[in-house]
């Protein structure tokens, strides 16, 4: 059992190092005006996941793109789709959102346990879990397989950026909202100065070629996860990637504060190719909220620019 000394982030962990088994189909369908918003469950040897997926009014078997949206500490699907506004983005993108929602039995604060050891690796613990779930909905609706990409926010993000470097063979992109870098913190005591100052580290020997594009939004005022984070989880991507470091260049975009609307840099990171390897959109004056989101839901800021449109537009557009 680990226990974190963080304030929004303090937890139980439980590690399991179980391999996947087969899953179990969706539970029970409740229908809105607009599309259709499901619950399910998955299980597998690690545990089970329950998890709400959307799918749009015009999801006619074709196959579309599918994103996997990682929750908050503290958050549920529920309040993540809410405040996210995803599902009706997914209406104007035609796209499959699912939202796999953390045990409060693994986890009491809902918590995503990126900070743990037993939950960094392919096939076991949470990773397993949530790439079980997205496999689930693969096989049970038409996707788009060259379009799946893994976003979230806080601890979720944190998480996302795991299942991006575990599970290159099943996303295709990564969006990471106030996260951290993969392999950052492998206790409480970690976690917590990861979070307080930032911690760069080199991607694991096993998973150097395992870098997955990526779209990264921080507040430069967010004091529950350090700005200097935004800088780590970039540049871990891009050193994953094949050909590392060998002609990437910056172009660098920015636009002032208007109308209440915090002022953003967004920096792009390009092989001389003309390749995305990262987009890094930096919120002057955000703290730790998802830029753009709606108050229907937690930890939002409105004046922020559009993360969900964003991150759906490089998951989506992104070749």
């Amino acid at each position: 059992m680990l226990t974190t000394l963080i304030d929004a982030w303090t937890a139980l962990a439980f590690g399991s190092g179980a391999q996947p088994s087969q899953p179990v189909r969706v539970a029970r369908t409740n229908r809105r005006a607009t599309g259709r918003f499901s619950t399910g469950l998955y299980r597998n040897g690690a545990g089970n996941l329950r998890y709400k997926l959307y799918v749009p009014a015009s999801y006619d078997g074709t196959p579309m793109p599918l994103v996997v949206m990682l929750h908050g500490c503290r958050q549920n699907a529920d309040d993540f789709a809410r405040g996210t506004a995803m599902n009706e983005l997914a209406e104007q993108f035609g796209c499959l959102i699912v939202y796999p929602e953390q045990s409060r039995g693994a986890n009491w604060h809902g918590c995503w346990q990126w900070f743990d050891k037993a939950h960094h690796e392919r096939g076991h613990g949470e990773p397993a879990l949530i790439a079980g779930v997205t496999q689930q909905i693969i096989d049970n609706y038409a996707v788009d397989r060259a379009h799946v990409g893994v976003a979230g926010l806080s601890a979720g993000g944190a998480m996302a950026v795991i299942m991006g470097r575990t599970y290159p063979d099943l996303f295709t992109a990564v969006g990471c909202h106030s996260g951290l870098a993969h392999g950052s913190a492998t206790s409480g005591h970690d976690a917590m100065l990861a979070m307080r100052n930032g911690v760069c580290v080199a991607p694991p020997q096993s998973l150097a070629a395992n870098g997955l594009p990526i779209i990264v939004f921080h507040g430069d005022r967010d004091k529950t996860v350090h700005l200097n984070n935004s800088d780590c989880v970039v540049r871990q991507s891009i050193a994953g990637g094949p050909t590392p470091a060998t002609g990437v260049a910056q172009v660098v975009h920015s636009a002032p504060a208007a109308a209440a609307r915090h002022a953003y840099t967004r920096t792009v990171h390009r092989r001389i190719t003309g390749e995305v390897l990262a987009e890094q959109w930096t919120v002057h004056g955000a703290g730790h909220a998802w830029s753009g989101g709606s108050g229907r839901g937690s930890y939002t800021d409105a004046d922020g620019p559009d993360a969900s449109r964003e991150m759906l537009r490089f998951f989506i557009a992104r070749r």
